[in-house]
């Protein structure tokens, strides 16, 4: 076979076969075939697109470039959740121990800030001494003592995504939905799942702005994990606001253990139980999804769930009893009288890396004190003088602007549904 045809195929929108893609990825994740062929053939990919089995088979390649987890055949289901990301989206947190107090085992890899979202990495190095570089041992030893970890995905877990991930970026191919699946879906199921949920968020905080997009992604991310024998749903979740009232990092982490601990926000309360009952009923330990829900919440109210987190920071090299620093409050407040009735939650994200809480490029420095505490939501009726959004920082001046033009105040406002659709096999 010779990469130029495959290519040329491709373009001419033939649909390769198992053969033709299992050459293409294996041969560009040992160099065989070089950057500007593999570009070329992203291109392809990201104006003609894939049939699902090309992506399933193309997700299998990428997860075969690398070494995947293994576990003692005891019994014990292993599961894992994605996000494709949000402004404040925490859940990561809080469910990785819930899971593991449930009964289930997570090895949950996790990411940096990309673009105007937070990484639950980030995150969780707010707190003093925690570790996210987790050797592949580490990462099976903990999960199978502890129950759960948060780590970046090691080198050796599908090496190919790591690869064409940063073609990607350079070659503005990165909204390919195939493209997509195979990177998100090529770590996980690198984990050996047994089975894994998916949260696929649309708006002006998400990566899909749309709610037609977030439903052809997570069609083919369903899909695709189950013809790769993992049982995988997935819930479509509004992103026009963030997901709880903190935003930021340390302050994050303060609201995520205020849910371990039975308390915090409704919405994020709310999100992290359907999830973990997604993955409690795929694994069969729950028959339906709203028993799930009600099991999951007496680990939240009993503090039981918060204790498993505080064994896993503790294992992961961290002080779970630690102060987190977060930079002095300022408040934002209305200047007319209304109603909520947009923000755009993006801008906020940026506001947060302007203030030194994200990174404008690889390498930079974070502020883990910084970030922002929302008072209101989308529908709120608000008055001049009204606070509208709590400023961590020792300068905030110079967002203030920013934060007035995100948050829009007319005359009426209508509350989004947080979770809007559930994806199933079934479903397509």
């Amino acid at each position: 076979m010779l990469p130029a045809s495959l290519i040329a195929a491709k373009r001419d929108h033939r649909e390769l076969s198992d053969e033709e893609i299992a050459f293409f990825i294996q041969n560009f994740a040992t160099g065989s075939i070089p950057d500007y062929q593999m570009s070329a053939m992203a291109m392809a990919i990201y104006l003609n697109g894939m049939t699902p089995r090309e992506i399933a088979t193309l997700t299998s390649e990428m997860q075969r470039s690398g070494t995947r987890l293994a576990w003692p055949k005891n019994g014990i289901p292993r599961v894992d959740k994605h996000s494709t990301g949000g402004i404040g989206d925490k859940t990561s947190l809080i469910l990785a121990p819930l899971l593991a107090e449930c009964g289930l085992q997570n090895p949950m890899l996790s990411g940096r800030g990309l673009g105007a979202t937070g990484g639950t990495l980030d995150k969780l190095e707010a707190i003093p001494g925690f570790r996210t570089n987790l050797s592949l041992d580490e990462i099976t030893r903990l999960t199978q003592s502890i129950g759960c970890v948060i780590t970046g995905a090691s080198a050796e877990l599908a090496p190919a995504d790591r690869k064409l991930y940063a073609l990607r970026d350079v070659t503005a191919t990165v909204p390919s939905i195939p493209l997509i699946t195979g990177s998100i879906m090529s770590k996980k199921l690198a984990e050996s799942l047994d089975a894994m949920v998916l949260d696929v968020k649309f708006g002006s905080g998400a990566f899909m702005k749309t709610r037609e997009q977030a439903t052809l992604l997570a069609h083919s991310l369903v899909n695709t994990g189950e013809r790769m024998g993992v049982r995988t749903t997935a819930l479509l979740t509004d992103m026009n606001q963030p997901l709880g009232r903190m935003c930021g990092n340390a302050v994050e982490v303060l609201e995520s253990i205020d849910v371990l601990k039975g308390g915090g926000p409704d919405d994020v309360r709310l999100l992290t139980l359907e999830l973990c009952a997604e993955l409690l009923v795929s694994t069969g330990l729950e028959t339906s999804l709203e028993k799930a829900a009600s099991r999951s919440a007496r680990h939240l109210d009993d503090g039981s769930a918060f204790e498993r987190y505080c064994r896993m920071v503790k294992a992961q090299g961290g002080n779970p009893n630690a102060v987190l620093s977060v930079a002095k409050a300022t408040d934002l407040v209305a200047d007319t009288d209304g109603v909520v009735s947009a923000i755009d939650t993006e801008a906020l994200g940026l506001v947060i890396i302007s203030l030194g809480g994200g990174r404008r490029k690889m390498g930079d420095p974070i502020d883990h004190s910084v970030g922002l505490k929302m008072l209101v939501r989308i529908g709120d009726r608000v008055s001049r003088g009204t606070p509208l959004v709590k400023i961590f920082s020792e300068q905030p001046e110079a967002v203030i602007p920013s934060l007035r033009a995100a948050i829009q105040i007319t005359e009426n406002g209508k509350a989004p549904e947080l979770i809007v659709e559930r994806i199933m096999k079934s479903q397509g």
